[in-house]
């Protein structure tokens, strides 16, 4: 059992083990602000009218804020003792505003590290409720102390 002062180690996980779940529900303001820190023009993500002129029914969640989510999963689960050492994400379908996405994860594999630290191998997943799409997949590796 992990405590809030030692935070999760490595002998705390096993393989098939899940992740807590995380949801997110991305609002227009959250979209626009996310494309003005990440210098993303592009109209899509915050325009309603020229998404519709693109072809979708409101405006887009960016592909890097689905990774974003995919990423909070991680560091909310491994905490302060953790560190996220590798992500790799593919989104395959998109969100708009009001969609809630649910992140989950699973450990796919365990090994200890040659810097002492103990790598968990994770397999990631961002789905959008209404209709349990798959909006995004990812890989992680995850570091934890010994």
């Amino acid at each position: 059992m992990t405590t809030k002062t030692t935070g999760l180690r490595f002998g705390d996980v096993s393989v098939g083990d899940r992740l807590p779940e995380l949801r997110r529900t991305p609002s227009r303001l959250q979209l626009f602000r996310y494309s003005a820190v990440t210098w993303n023009s592009h109209r899509i993500h915050f325009d309603a009218e020229y998404a519709a002129s693109e072809g979708y029914p409101d405006v887009l969640v960016q592909s890097h804020l689905h990774g974003a989510f995919l990423v909070s999963l991680c560091t909310d689960w491994i905490g302060p003792t953790g560190t996220l050492r590798r992500l790799e994400v593919t989104v395959r379908r998109y969100a708009v505003p009001g969609d809630v996405l649910v992140c989950t994860g699973t450990v796919t594999g365990a090994e200890r590290a040659d810097d002492g630290t103990g790598l968990l191998h994770l397999d990631l997943t961002e789905t959008r409720e209404s209709d349990q799409v798959r909006c995004a997949v990812a890989t992680a590796t995850v570091a934890l102390p010994l």
